[in-house]
């Protein structure tokens, strides 16, 4: 009896290049999950590196989101307000 083949997967390599690489994978893992082709151990093994990856793009937004805060602090919530966008029925001088 022949043994069916195994897919080759990418190796993890540490932490990903950026954000965007990283959610281009975790895509690429999703789309094979999906697709219900996959042995159980590759599924298991790509479910784990999507969970890693899912991290990893996590914290990449958190900390955006503390830089983001920080700007906001430092231009102060006057030069903040005055950027705000006009609602409908609103306009200068009212």
């Amino acid at each position: 009896m022949t043994e069916k083949p195994k897919r080759r997967r990418k190796k993890r390599q540490g932490a990903p290049a950026s954000f965007e690489k990283a959610l281009g994978r975790l895509e690429e893992i999703a789309e094979q999950l999906e697709s219900g082709e996959l042995a159980l151990e590759e599924a298991i093994s790509l479910a784990e590196e999507g969970l890693e990856l899912s991290q990893f793009c996590e914290k990449q937004l958190t900390e955006a989101e503390g830089k983001i805060q920080q700007l906001v602090e430092r231009m102060g919530v006057a030069e903040l307000e005055s950027m705000e966008p006009e609602t409908e029925g609103e306009s200068e001088g009212e």
